[in-house]
C-alpha cells in the first residue's frame, strides 16, 4: 500500500512538474521508504533552503525534485544498509510567487482605489477603471491618458470617458496589456 502511495504521489505531482525548478515558499512531501518516521511535508525556506533529519540543510531552490531525492539519497545513505527508496514531490507551489508573476496593467491619479490590476481576462480602458473603483470626484475625465511602451519608447493615448459613456467613441476604449499605465489627472479649475 506504501508503494502504490509513493508512485500515486510520484506520478500525480513530480510527472508534470520534474522539469520545474523548486523555489522558496514551495510545500514538498518527502517519502523515505525504509524509514517512515522520515516522511515528512516541507516548505522551502526563504533562503532556498530545507533542513532534514541525519542530512542537514538541503539547497533546494533552483533544483528539480529528482535532484533533490538524489542528494537526500547520498547524504542519507552511509546510515542504512541497503539502497534507498525515497520520494520527492511538489505538494505545493508559492502562491505569493505566483501571484507576483501574473501580468497587471496599473491604474493611477484620481479613482476610488489606484493600484494594480490583473489582467486575468482580456479587458479595455473602461473596464480596469471599473476595477479600481470607478473615477474619483475630481477626475478629468475627457483627459484619461493611456501609457504603452511600444518597441522601446513610451506611446500615450487619450481616452475620453465622457464621449465614451454618451456612446459618441467607443474607438478609444483599447484592450490593454501587461504593464500599462492608466493616469487619470485632476481636473482644472475650468473644466
Amino acid at each position: 500500500m506504501r508503494a502504490f502511495l509513493a508512485i500515486l504521489l510520484f506520478v500525480g505531482f513530480v510527472g508534470p512538474a520534474a522539469a520545474q525548478a523548486l523555489r522558496p515558499g514551495d510545500t514538498i512531501h518527502i517519502s523515505v521508504w525504509q524509514d517512515p518516521k522520515l516522511d515528512q511535508t516541507l516548505v522551502i525556506g526563504p533562503d532556498g533552503s530545507f533542513g532534514f533529519p541525519l542530512a542537514g540543510h538541503i539547497r533546494a531552490a533552483g533544483r528539480s525534485p529528482q535532484a533533490v531525492e538524489d542528494i537526500l539519497k547520498s547524504r542519507l545513505q552511509k546510515n542504512y544498509t541497503g539502497a534507498l527508496d525515497i520520494t520527492v514531490s511538489l505538494a505545493a507551489v508559492n502562491k505569493q510567487d505566483e501571484e507576483d508573476t501574473k501580468p497587471r496593467v496599473y491604474v493611477t491619479g484620481e479613482v476610488l482605489r489606484p493600484g494594480p490590476v490583473l489582467l486575468t481576462t482580456r479587458i479595455n480602458v473602461m473596464q480596469a477603471i471599473a476595477l479600481a473603483g470607478g473615477l474619483g470626484p475630481f477626475a478629468a475625465k475627457q483627459r484619461i491618458q493611456l501609457h504603452r511602451k511600444v518597441e522601446g519608447s513610451d506611446r500615450i493615448f487619450v481616452f475620453d470617458y465622457k464621449a465614451y459613456t454618451a456612446g459618441l467613441d467607443t474607438a478609444d476604449n483599447l484592450n490593454l496589456r501587461a504593464g500599462d499605465v492608466i493616469i487619470v489627472p485632476e481636473r482644472g479649475l475650468l473644466e
